[in-house]
């Protein structure tokens, strides 16, 4: 069976095709990462290639990209606690990256703030850094020792629940007192 010789080359074969084929790409990676503003230009190229379906395709996901953009900057926070809770809003839907900027955002503001350390303990322990989450804990706990029991009844850190070091945190030795170098000293005369 012989084939008909065509003209026009296969789409893959076209350059330009093939470009705009990366940037769309590379612009879902960026969106997948919430990056809206390193995204849009990527969709912008791919709306001037030769591939109309493409161009109709980035042409949504650069009308999603512009959403995102218009509600980041119109997201004007009059107190720290306020933008606290909106970053807390966004771990309880799942959209751990965004919260995880907003509140290392915070904690360059506003650095020895309990309950921004805590919220960041809560999200490390969320999302499986749980090395970073105890020493984020400890942390906090130093700073507001209450928060302790707090944490004691916090979902977020279910997974913490059998790790001996979340327990000694969460209910330290009555006997144990800091010492001036900041480590924990146990009184022997009691």
């Amino acid at each position: 069976m012989a084939q008909k010789p065509t003209a026009k080359k296969p789409v893959a074969e076209d350059p330009r095709y093939a470009q705009a084929l990366q940037s769309y790409e590379a612009g879902l990676r960026a969106m997948q990462e919430h990056k809206f503003d390193k995204a849009k230009p990527y969709f912008q190229k791919v709306l001037a290639g030769p591939s109309k379906e493409l161009a109709d395709r980035a042409g949504v996901h650069l009308n999603t990209c512009n959403q995102h953009l218009e509600r980041s900057t119109a997201t004007q926070f009059k107190t720290p606690e306020e933008h606290f809770d909106y970053a807390v809003s966004l771990m309880n839907v799942g959209d751990y990256v965004t919260a995880r900027e907003h509140l290392e955002k915070l904690l360059r503001q506003n650095p020895k703030t309990d309950y921004v350390i805590y919220g960041l303990a809560a999200l490390d322990c969320l999302t499986g850094h749980v090395e970073d989450s105890l020493k984020r804990l400890d942390e906090a706990l130093r700073l507001t020792p209450q928060l302790r029991f707090q944490a004691r009844n916090d979902s977020d850190f279910q997974n913490l629940a059998e790790d001996p070091r979340f327990t000694e945190l969460l209910y330290p030795d009555p006997g144990a007192e800091l010492g001036s170098d900041g480590d924990l000293r146990v009184d022997e005369s009691a």
